[in-house]
């Protein structure tokens, strides 16, 4: 039988065995707590203590559906295997995977190993500039905008097709969808959403007011761009091109064929051609001015924003008719009259005669 006393000795003991095993659970949890921050702090230390990227300037592409080695295997190619190692351990750390990854990248001199797996693990990647001017075709655009993009020329002008159609745009008036400048997108950008911002770009040049100077002068902003890309074809003397914006209207007022040479290249597929001739003035195209009368279906070219601004902006004259001025200076001769504009025509094909220029 168990005395009262010896009981309440057992119980104590008990009590004071609990409270010496919830210490010890405590502290092991503190000291859990603690070596955790510690270790935290160590590979933090670890991590920024790494060497930076000391190779010259560099870019990494990660294609759609990389694998984990393929990625690996480039951080080594572009940034040597010591440094490429590092990047590739802290990017798994930082729980990588190549779906985020895919994307294009630029690693700067200095750059950390830990920014750089940052950025790849973030799929932060570096914007790509898309420069374009004096373009004449859609073909020769979607081979331009695309070299520095993960998308093909093909899949810009299927994207063009659709989504330019689906704008209102038939496919001739495509070129004045574009307005040449230098722009800024990211690698992966998927081409519908591509051509969708260039243009928006177009869209937010033609303000209310820009289209209500055009519809004041009987044009649609096509119809503005239409003319200043054979005003572009015509002359590359850039302060000549608003007298050369209004003679073409002053054309369309009078009920006049164009008559633009230019077209006519464009008519026969070759803009290098110097010497309009006869048989080239005969080809049935909607753009061979000569023979169709007011504007082509659409521009002839990519035109620059100047030039909508100089036949935006062209100042009133009487011209009718131009010719290129004898010199070959780049410059024309303007005038009202057909007689004297004969006259300047044949001082300028005897100049071409002379110098055998066919």
């Amino acid at each position: 039988m168990t005395t009262p006393g010896k009981k309440t000795t057992t119980k104590s003991k008990s009590r004071k065995k609990a409270t010496k095993e919830g210490f010890f659970a405590r502290n092991r949890l503190a000291v859990i707590i603690v070596s955790s921050i510690l270790i935290a702090m160590m590979v933090g230390v670890a991590v920024f203590a790494l060497p930076s990227y000391k190779g010259a300037k560099t870019s990494l592409i990660i294609p759609a559906g990389s694998s984990s080695k393929a990625i690996a295997d480039s951080l080594e190619t572009r940034l040597g295997a010591t440094m490429g190692k590092r990047v590739y351990m802290l990017w798994k750390l930082q729980g990588g995977t190549p779906a985020v990854a895919h994307g294009y990248y630029v690693v700067e001199p200095g750059c950390s190993a830990a920014r750089i797996s940052r950025n790849i693990a973030r799929g932060a990647q570096t914007p790509v500039t898309v420069s374009f001017n004096a373009v004449r075709t859609l073909e020769k655009l979607a081979v331009t905008v695309t070299k520095n993009m993960e998308m093909t020329p093909d899949d810009f002008l299927h994207a063009c097709s659709v989504v330019l159609a689906d704008s209102g745009f038939v496919e001739t008036q495509f070129p004045a969808a574009f307005i040449p400048d230098t722009y800024e997108f990211y690698y992966t950008t998927s081409p519908e959403s591509f051509v969708a911002r260039l243009l928006g770009y177009r869209n937010r040049y033609w303000t209310e007011e820009r289209i209500s100077k055009a519809r004041s002068m009987g044009l649609s902003p096509v119809e503005v761009a239409t003319i200043a890309s054979i005003v572009e074809e015509e002359t590359a003397k850039i302060d000549e091109r608003p007298t050369v914006a209004r003679l073409y209207m002053n054309r369309l007022a009078k009920g006049m064929k164009l008559q633009a040479d230019p077209t006519v290249k464009f008519a026969v597929g070759d803009e290098t051609i110097r010497r309009i001739s006869g048989n080239m003035l005969k080809t049935d195209s909607p753009y061979n001015t000569y023979l169709y009368d007011g504007l082509p279906p659409g521009p002839i070219r990519i035109p620059e924003r100047s030039t909508m601004e100089a036949v935006l902006n062209a100042p009133v004259n009487d011209y009718l008719y131009m010719c290129a001025r004898e010199d070959f200076s780049g410059y024309h001769n303007f005038t009202s009259s057909y007689d004297v504009h004969r006259q300047n025509a044949a001082r300028y094909q005897a100049e071409l005669n002379r110098r055998g220029i066919k």
